[in-house]
């Protein structure tokens, strides 16, 4: 029988912490402030000191952390963030493709999910979906072994001139406006025609082959990452 793989420390918790500072260290592993993992996290500044604290002390330590220095993952914190960051997105590929859930709606159900998935589970869904490299909102999914390719891509709002673009992710925060994307056409893998820069507060593009112009609002814009069209 397949065992859980045990999450160190109180489990949900600390997994969020090291999800939370993979994805704001991001692929250069820059040191992450505590006030944006406050702000990440929405939790008191001293609970996310206390946490720190507590992950860079235990026997084998899942963080570096320096008081106003900041922190980063050690190798062991940043295998374990890996491993749930993989249970996460295999999960809400499996909710999208297999039980049909909307985009906007796959990221809250896999944040409650993704701590108590076996190994066996985790390899039936794999196998189930393909072996898939992508999540629904166009987010890599780290390999068995950790590794996770860079993605060569960059906000909609850095588009200063026209030209076509594809969707390559979109962020996953924010249910609403990911809701607001999907009725509007704009998900992973489509063409979007940059038209014009519009103003600092709007960005005007089209999807695919419509004319229709839509002004989208500059936090939208911001969600949306985009690479050149080959």
């Amino acid at each position: 029988m397949a065992v859980r793989r045990q999450p160190k420390g109180n489990s949900e918790s600390v997994d969020n912490y090291l999800k939370a500072i993979l994805a704001l260290g991001g692929p250069d592993e820059l040191r992450v402030a505590s006030t944006a993992l406050v702000d990440r996290l929405g939790v008191a500044p001293a609970s996310v000191t206390n946490m720190l604290q507590k992950l860079a002390a235990s026997t084998s330590p899942l963080v570096e952390y320096e008081r106003h220095h900041g922190v980063r993952l050690s190798p062991a914190g940043k295998r374990r963030a890996l491993e749930v960051l993989r249970h996460h997105r295999l999960i809400e590929t499996f909710l999208y493709e297999v039980l049909d859930y909307p985009i906007e709606e796959v990221h809250e159900e896999a944040e409650r999910l993704e701590h108590f998935i076996s190994e066996r589970f985790e390899e039936r869904i794999d196998v189930r979906l393909g072996h898939p490299k992508f999540d629904p909102h166009g987010h890599c999914i780290p390999a068995m072994d950790g590794k996770m390719p860079k993605q060569d891509s960059a906000p909609l709002t850095d588009v200063q001139e026209e030209g076509t673009f594809v969707v390559d992710s979109i962020s996953d925060w924010d249910a609403p406006l990911l809701k607001g994307l999907r009725e509007k056409g704009i998900i992973p893998g489509v063409q979007l025609r940059a038209r014009h820069r519009g103003t600092k507060d709007y960005c005007a593009v089209s999807v695919g082959n419509s004319s229709k112009i839509l002004r989208l609002s500059h936090e939208a814009a911001s969600a949306i990452r985009i690479r050149t069209v080959h």
